[in-house]
């Protein structure tokens, strides 16, 4: 191959590797709504604190952590919220903008739920050292181990999108910070100091590489909300990752379903025509039409091109 030819498809391939570089930066800033259900203990552990409680709320404060995902308020939390609009909807509490109203809670695009399948908290029966608190000092080298299966499910269909088993292990030597669950509490960071702490962390910190690959996999969209003034609104904004000038197409979508289980197999697109995002707010991108202006109406979906 002459030097000449071998430059251009050095260049070549570096084009391309950028254009899918590009594509992949640009929807790794998008973010997703995503919830998670409460956990399940499956392992043969019964002590004073509940370690699937527990390894849902680390979960939680881990993914919200990683800035990739709208993360959202557990079943209870959000019951209990639902049911402060409720009230607040009763005529019985004083009003103002302060008040919460109704229609504004944030779906879930995606859920996450698991199991505790196996739990081991000491592998010496945590004899020796002083105990503190819930915290025991010193006494010999010690392991805690958790195994936890996760489920990522797609909320608009229930389906199962992806599953897999973390394994978290953490041992600790003489002077290094134990765990006892007589007595612990609720103290969220020490636990995180402990053997058990850091085991549980590290099978979180699994679950959390998975989850964040899966979206890959997931098709992002929106919808528009208003064509106003030659200006396209969407329903996506700074919250989920919305830049300035980002392209999408826009297009109405239609389902292909089994006829005989009614599981949704596919979504296609047919294309009405494109749009760039020229200004963000939280929750609103307002777009320019590059292509099909006359084509876009209220209620389209938006997605990736």
């Amino acid at each position: 191959m002459k030097k000449s030819a071998l430059i251009i498809c050095l260049l070549l391939s570096l084009y391309i590797t950028a254009g899918a570089f590009a594509q992949e930066e640009q929807k790794g800033g998008l973010r997703y709504s995503i919830a998670v259900a409460k956990f399940e203990n499956h392992s043969n552990w019964s002590g004073q604190f509940s370690i699937a409680d527990t390894f849902g709320a680390v979960l939680t404060d881990s993914l919200l952590q990683t800035g990739k995902f709208i993360v959202l308020g557990e079943k209870d939390m959000r019951g209990e919220a639902m049911a402060e609009q409720d009230f607040a909807d009763s005529g019985r509490t004083a009003g103002g903008k302060k008040k919460p109203v109704k229609g504004q809670m944030t779906p879930a695009q995606l859920l996450v739920k698991g199991e505790i399948t196996h739990f081991q908290h000491s592998t010496t029966g945590g004899a020796g050292g002083v105990r503190i608190g819930g915290f025991r000092l010193g006494g010999g080298t010690d392991t805690a181990e958790i195994n936890a299966v996760i489920y990522v499910v797609d909320s608009t269909t229930g389906q199962v999108v992806a599953s897999k088993k973390v394994v978290g292990e953490a041992s600790r030597t003489a002077l290094d910070v134990g765990f006892s669950d007589r007595d612990w509490g609720a103290d969220l960071g020490g636990f995180k100091k402990t053997n058990v702490g850091k085991a549980v962390e590290k099978a979180i910190d699994e679950a959390v590489l998975f989850i964040s690959k899966q979206m890959e996999k997931i098709p992002w969209e929106g919808t528009v909300v208003m064509v106003k003034d030659g200006k396209v609104y969407i329903n996506r904004g700074a919250r989920e990752g919305v830049s300035s000038g980002q392209t999408f197409v826009v297009g109405n979508t239609e389902q292909l379903r089994d006829p005989d289980s009614g599981e949704l197999l596919d979504v296609s697109m047919e294309k009405a025509g494109t749009i760039v995002v020229e200004s963000v707010k939280e929750k609103v991108s307002i777009c320019r039409v590059t292509e099909g202006a006359k084509k876009i109406q209220k209620g389209m979906t938006v997605m990736l091109p």
